[in-house]
Parts: structure tokens; C-alpha cells; sequence
């Protein structure tokens, strides 16, 4: 064989090697009839940060189940926060509130700070679908935000801040004391949950497979059908009746 026809043919093999084994790297896994992906196709575009609050308004917003966000919800020096005082003395509508985007792969962080005794919550994969789901916590799982010096939640384990809300508890030395901000991260790719409060990772799982669906079967949320079964939905700031704040909302697809 001549040296031309040689490299030609070394070439030739070389590119069905290559996509053959493209073929053989599954995209995908279904677990327990949920669609759970093990790759992720590559983008460029995705690895910038997007703010969910720009600081000023609250675009993009709204109380779930409602077409506006509800005006105990309020916008001040770069801070958006629940006034629970107004909500209840004035009337004002408040609520769970929910993102327009939804995300699938990503990296969310935010601060946070609480009322003393005071409860919210981070919710993520949240479904916007009223008509089928009561409220965006019988969807999405939760990233506790909690006064655990003065909430009677801080006493049950998976209730702390930075737990993942009653399926895994992390250490209650992360959190910061009541009226300080805290940095809270979410980060979700492929399979893999991470959650970290102030730098230290609170909790870190995978999720799709038997032991995510097994964690759901020994919670609270056993009963929702469809709690922690889509991986793919909405960013939500939970009202539970207390004075919260939350600023610099950003995410990064992954």
C-alpha cells in the first residue's frame, strides 16, 4: 500500500472510531419512568450569569397561581423582601413567588436574611401549573431559610437552614446569626445536587435515581405525586408569613 493510501485509510478509521463511539455514550437514563440526563451538550452561551432580580423592580415575578406578584412583595435599596406586617395590617397580597424562567442545569446563589423567628424557603424545579398543583412546594424541593436560633423548626433535624427541607440535614454551624446576610448556593448538573450555605456544603446527593426516589418516600412529600420528579422548572421565594430578604439573585446555566 502506498504512503498516500495508507494515511487515507488510517484517517477513515480514525472518524468512524469517533462517532462510533458517540453511539455508544448514552445522552440520557430513564429511572423510575423520570427522564434523567448524564451529559450536557455543550454551550457556550450558558456559562454566563443571569440576574433574576436586576435590584429595582420585580420583573419577572409573580405570586404563583396569580398573573402579578402580590404588593407586600416589595423592592427597596437593591433588596427584594416580603413585608409581612404590611401583608397582614394592610391587607396586601403576598404569596410564593415564582421566576418566568425555568432552568434545568445550573448554578443559582443569592444572600439571604430573616426575621427573628422567622421562616422562608428556596424552592427549585418548581412546576408552574396551578391547575394541577396547589402550591410551587408540591413540586420543587426546598433550600430551608431559617431563624435556627428562634424557629421551633430549627429543633427537627432536615428543618435547619441550609437543609434540604425535610429529605436531607446539613450541618447548623454554617448559618449566620438572625438579621445577617447569608450566601446560599444550588447547584444541580447530571444527576448531582449540591447545596452550600456561606462556603460550606450543607448537602450534596444525586438525584433521579433510587435513593432520590427513596428520600421522597420517608418525607412529608410522599403523598405529592409530583414533588422531586421533574428536573427541569422554576426558581421560587417562599412567604411562610415572615419578614425575608433576598438580594443578588443570579443563576448560571450549566
Amino acid at each position: 500500500m502506498n504512503q498516500l493510501l495508507w494515511v487515507t485509510a488510517i484517517g477513515a478509521a480514525l472518524i468512524t472510531a469517533s462517532v462510533n463511539s458517540k453511539k455508544l455514550l448514552p445522552s440520557s437514563a430513564s429511572v423510575n419512568n423520570v427522564t434523567v440526563p448524564l451529559t450536557a451538550s455543550p454551550n457556550p452561551a450558558k456559562a454566563k450569569w443571569i440576574k433574576l432580580f436586576d435590584g429595582k423592580t420585580t420583573n419577572g415575578w409573580k405570586t404563583y397561581s396569580k398573573d402579578s406578584i402580590g404588593s407586600a412583595w416589595k423592592v427597596e435599596d437593591g433588596v427584594l423582601f416580603l413585608d409581612s406586617k404590611a401583608k397582614k395590617e394592610q391587607k396586601l397580597g403576598g404569596g410564593d413567588i415564582i421566576h418566568e424562567k425555568s432552568f434545568e442545569n445550573f448554578h443559582l446563589r443569592l444572600e439571604w436574611k430573616v426575621s427573628k423567628n422567622g421562616n422562608s424557603g428556596i424552592i427549585f424545579w418548581a412546576q408552574n401549573d396551578p391547575a394541577k398543583y396547589k402550591a410551587v412546594w408540591h413540586t420543587g424541593p426546598e433550600m430551608q431559610v431559617l431563624d435556627n436560633g428562634g424557629h421551633p423548626d430549627a429543633k427537627i433535624r432536615k428543618h435547619r437552614a441550609g437543609d434540604l427541607y425535610d429529605l436531607i440535614e446539613g450541618p447548623d454551624t454554617a448559618v449566620k446569626p438572625v438579621g445577617e446576610w447569608n450566601k446560599a448556593e444550588i447547584i444541580a448538573k447530571n444527576g448531582t445536587l449540591e447545596l452550600k450555605l456561606n462556603g460550606v456544603t450543607t448537602v450534596k446527593t444525586t438525584y433521579g435515581d433510587d435513593a432520590w426516589f427513596n428520600l421522597i418516600a420517608n418525607s412529608k412529600f410522599k403523598t405529592m405525586s409530583g414533588f422531586g420528579r421533574t428536573f427541569s422548572g422554576h426558581i421560587a421565594l417562599q412567604d411562610h408569613g415572615d419578614d425575608v430578604w433576598f438580594r443578588n439573585i443570579e443563576i448560571k446555566e450549566l
